[in-house]
């Protein structure tokens, strides 16, 4: 069996420039299954609040869903890294992400905490860094913040949208952060926050040039309702199980054949 994932990992695979391979998971059966097919970090997103719970987004979702569906997931896991969402307001001022973070690693057994932040949260990152919190820091579009943005909006598109995002970037990485997310982001922009940074980038609709990238299971499985998101491949109508699809995704990515130009945007 190969070795488990660790932060030491990603920053080799990095370095490396060895793609990583990222995935939702919510339970125990699908955390081994994608496991097993060789995903490297599996992130408990609070979007289960969309694709599990069945709410018009994540803000509905508390920290005790998020507790009890890493603790499903951890259990299923024998190699990949454990990445949690700290879900929408738990993460307010530096006591309430400290507690949240604790929990979920104390009682859920996460190795990471996702925090969307941007710079003006930057304290709230150091303080959990400096607490010895591994933290991902997920700027561009920040789901928990739709309400605000008016819908989900790609991110970066104008030049005062490039500037924000690359001073979130800067400052995230400076506050401790380490490694960064990135959604619905331009592409180009996309290229310069990987040029401006030296973390570890993984990249959700946010074309080609970051270290990894990430999918929400279900989406890249087909059974999402609705319209699939522009970025979104269905790997289970190309491989008829849903092992294989899994297992397709993985060397999707390894191989920088997936994402493509057209799940990215201008």
């Amino acid at each position: 069996m190969d070795p488990s994932v660790t932060l030491a990992t990603l920053r080799r695979m990095k370095t490396e420039q060895s793609p990583i391979v990222a995935l939702t998971a919510y339970d125990y059966s699908f955390a081994r299954l994608v496991d097993a097919a060789g995903v490297d970090v599996v992130l408990v997103g609070d979007s289960l609040g969309m694709v599990m719970q069945g709410h018009a987004s994540t803000v509905p979702v508390t920290l005790a869903d998020m507790a009890y569906h890493t603790r499903c997931v951890a259990r299923g896991l024998s190699r990949a890294y454990l990445m949690v969402d700290l879900p929408f307001l738990s993460d307010t001022d530096d006591r309430a992400a400290l507690e949240s973070a604790a929990r979920l690693m104390k009682e859920g057994g996460a190795d990471m905490v996702k925090i969307e932040a941007h710079a003006a949260q930057a304290p709230v990152v150091e303080a959990l860094s400096r607490a010895g919190v591994p933290v991902c820091a997920h700027f561009g579009l920040r789901p928990q913040r739709v309400g605000q943005l008016g819908g989900y909006r790609i991110q970066g598109r104008n030049e005062d949208g490039a500037r924000q995002v690359l001073e979130d970037a800067r400052a995230l990485e400076a506050a401790g952060a380490d490694v960064l997310l990135v959604e619905c982001l331009s592409a180009a922009v996309t290229a310069r926050v990987h040029e401006q940074t030296t973390l570890p980038l993984i990249g959700i609709g946010a074309g080609v040039d970051c270290d990894g990238q990430i999918l929400v299971l279900q989406d890249m499985l087909g059974v999402t309702q609705g319209r699939p998101p522009r970025f979104v491949h269905d790997f289970l109508a190309d491989t008829g199980s849903v092992q294989a699809a899994v297992e397709a995704y993985v060397e999707a990515v390894r191989n920088r054949e997936f994402p493509r130009p057209e799940h990215s945007f201008e």
